[in-house]
């Protein structure tokens, strides 16, 4: 009975958003077909070969030769293999017996992760005339992922292509790799139009095409602008391969649409099932929940986020949470947020904003504190209104003169002029009332 080795590449595909890799696995080696091998009759209506038959002496040899390999005894498996080709010995060998002594050096080679080697073996193992076609397909496919494996895209793509012009059954994974080929060669089509092939062929088989083909999938109809199509791929990784990632991302996509409540939607099924973990989650749907217009629960979720130590310790958290409890007209609980805001800021903008929400409180002696503070550390972007907020909190404490100090400051701004006059004139006339009721007494 003629009898073969083969030497297969197991190789992992891994794919992310932003890049495509292929994980190394050592070859599996065996003395009968491989797992990628064809059918006994591949191609057998094309091509008819009159392989030579593998002498049982040579078959010991190589048997021995594996064992070794198996054994991770490299040393001694190339030293058979050495003797078996030294001298006239290569000459003695038929090409299907030298055709195997090649693929067991690929083997040695490619565990010592000797991938230029494993090449230049395999090249010689499809060079040799007449070995079985089983045997050319499955070495023409291991050497397209050992270009993969290298990174070499072109040559890989190259090689693959080889490979499906012999084979009657390429399989999905085979279409995937073409596809991440194509990926990695920015050639976007072509990588959608193979990875699409490979999750239809696992559909119609009624099989789950692994995630990580979904992925890709995704990825490549997000770039060419198909959001209707990135979106339905999401919702079936939702389905099958539920992460948080997939929330995220499909809630980004209902955004690109204009989607609001849908964008909203999938973050707070994220929220509800815990899966909003980062600093970053938590405050994008505390903005999203703001430009819903629905302050309170954005605080909520803010507030819950400092309490269990996700919200990152920063100004301008704490300025969000804030800003969501005094647009709550939660005056009580905003104030202490604008306090840590504007204690972190390096500049007198959130002290501004602090005043006003003092003023808001009634607590016009903070108020007046705060924002001179602010005013004295610089940086307020818009110093007449915080001027306007100064005089407001002077006059609700009785101390006129202070209040027409600040609001004649504010008058020099032209967007302020107007409302400042108003209240020097209504400060005027509180006066004289004033005045007016103390001479009546």
């Amino acid at each position: 009975m003629i009898k073969q080795i083969f030497t297969t590449s197991a190789l992992a595909l891994a794919v992310s958003v932003a890049c495509v890799g292929i994980d190394r696995a050592a070859p599996s080696l065996s003395l009968t077909s491989a797992a990628l091998a064809q059918d006994d009759g591949a191609k057998k209506e094309r091509e008819t070969r009159r392989t030579p038959a593998l002498r049982n002496k040579v078959y010991e040899k190589l048997a021995e030769a594996q064992t070794a390999a198996e054994a991770k005894d490299y040393a001694t498996a190339k030293a058979v293999l050495n003797e078996m080709i030294a001298g006239e010995g290569k000459r003695a060998l038929n090409s299907y017996e030298l055709a195997n002594v090649y693929n067991l050096y690929a083997f040695l080679s490619y565990s010592e992760e000797d991938f230029d080697g494993a090449l230049k073996y395999y090249e010689q193992v499809v060079a040799q005339p007449d070995i079985p076609l089983a045997m050319e397909i499955n070495t023409k496919f291991t050497i397209a992922q050992l270009y993969f494996v290298q990174e070499k895209w072109q040559q890989g793509i190259d090689a693959l292509k080889e490979w499906f012009a012999l084979t009657d059954k390429p399989n999905a994974n085979a279409y995937v790799l073409l596809s991440q080929g194509y990926y990695q060669t920015k050639q976007y089509d072509l990588a959608l139009e193979n990875v699409e092939i490979a999750i239809k062929m696992y559909e119609d088989e009624g099989k789950l095409p692994k995630e990580q083909w979904y992925n890709l999938a995704r990825f490549l109809y997000f770039d060419r602008g198909d959001v209707d199509n990135a979106l339905a791929t999401l919702q079936i990784l939702l389905k099958y391969y539920p992460k948080k990632q997939y929330w995220v991302q499909a809630s980004h996509l209902y955004g690109e649409k204009k989607d609001d409540a849908r964008q909203l939607a999938m973050m707070e099924t994220a929220y509800e099932q815990g899966m909003l973990d980062k600093s970053n989650d938590l405050v994008t749907m505390a903005y999203l929940y703001l430009n819903a217009e629905v302050p309170y629960p954005a605080a909520r979720v803010m507030e819950k986020g400092f309490a269990d130590g996700i919200v990152e310790d920063k100004s301008k958290n704490y300025e969000l949470t804030g800003n969501a409890w005094r647009q709550a007209q939660e005056t009580k609980k905003s104030i202490p947020m604008m306090e840590k805001a504007a204690a972190k800021s390096e500049e007198g903008e959130l002290y501004a904003r602090l005043g006003n929400v003092y003023l808001d409180g009634d607590q016009n002696e903070k108020a007046v504190e705060a924002v001179r503070k602010g005013l004295a550390k610089g940086g307020v972007k818009r110093p007449d209104q915080a001027r306007l907020v100064l005089g407001m909190a002077y006059f609700n404490l009785g101390d006129y003169e202070e209040a027409r100090k600040a609001f004649r400051a504010a008058a020099k701004d032209d967007r302020s002029k107007r409302y400042a006059q108003q209240w020097l004139k209504y400060i005027s006339s509180e006066q004289e009332r004033q005045e007016q009721l103390a001479k009546e007494v």
